[in-house]
């Protein structure tokens, strides 16, 4: 389907729940890699769970041949992701917000959740729709300034208690985490990041039930190159199991705070 932002039109992927009675919705903002099956399947299984899911496309209209996400290959969908102009992805988003919100099967109660560079712009568009309910950060920052500081007049605006899921190896991310915890401590806003133990960037993707688990190597008779193979397989395989592990730890606490809104 199709919301309007004035002369743009965002194509969205929207999921129904089968229930009796009006939802909460949750807008789901895409990773780097812009709109995918993952991302689709997500908003299914947010549906499954009782909320109205939808999730926009913000490339819609910028590829070259004037489609969005499906318009790049996968090395050129980053780039222009990374170009996007900040004020129409917010302009896009509550867009889509304001559409959702206005469903006769809502409530009026509308969630953002973002992945990667869609947790990023999670946080970042809290702080610039007050109406939120609230805002589930995964493996995203919080805004920053050109000076490399948090941008704690942009945290000033969130009106949304922000919900933080990240990955024990994560440093580029996590090391931004503290700083937005005393900022917005000092603001009197409320942030609960929870750091997930082994798990990788991108574990709700990784950890999916239909991630397949790495084969065990076969012995080719040189000792120091089995002896590797051996040690790689662990480190995937123990990667593999804490990835499993927090998505699906994550996924519980996810759907037990959307349930309280």
């Amino acid at each position: 389907m199709t919301v309007k932002n004035g002369n743009r039109e965002v194509n969205a992927f929207v999921v129904y729940p089968q229930v009796n009675k009006k939802a909460t919705a949750v807008v789901v903002i895409h990773e780097i890699f812009g709109m995918s099956d993952w991302v689709q399947q997500l908003t299914d299984e947010l549906a499954e769970a009782g909320y109205i899911a939808i999730a926009p496309d913000l490339l819609s209209g910028m590829g070259p041949k004037g489609g969005g996400t499906s318009d790049f290959d996968a090395n050129s969908v980053r780039q222009a992701i990374q170009k996007l102009p900040p004020d129409q992805i917010t302009a896009d988003l509550n867009a889509v917000a304001d559409y959702v919100s206005k469903l006769p099967a809502a409530n009026g109660k509308v969630a953002v959740a973002g992945f990667c560079w869609g947790g990023t712009e999670t946080f970042r568009f809290a702080t610039n729709r007050p109406s939120l309910k609230a805002a589930f950060v995964f493996y995203g920052t919080s805004p920053w300034t050109k000076e490399n500081t948090v941008d704690k007049d942009a945290l000033a605006r969130i009106k949304a208690p922000v919900y933080g899921f990240y990955a024990d190896n994560d440093m580029r991310v996590n090391a931004t985490v503290p700083p937005a915890v005393e900022a917005m401590k000092e603001l009197n806003k409320t942030y609960e990041p929870v750091t997930y133990q082994g798990a990788g960037h991108g574990f709700m993707r990784a950890g999916e039930p239909n991630a397949p688990e790495p084969k065990a190597p076969v012995a080719k008779g040189d000792e120091a190159a089995d002896k590797k193979a051996v040690d790689d397989y662990q480190k995937a395989l123990a990667a593999y199991k804490a990835n499993r592990k927090a998505r699906d730890e994550a996924w519980v606490r996810w759907k037990a705070i959307v349930a309280k809104l």
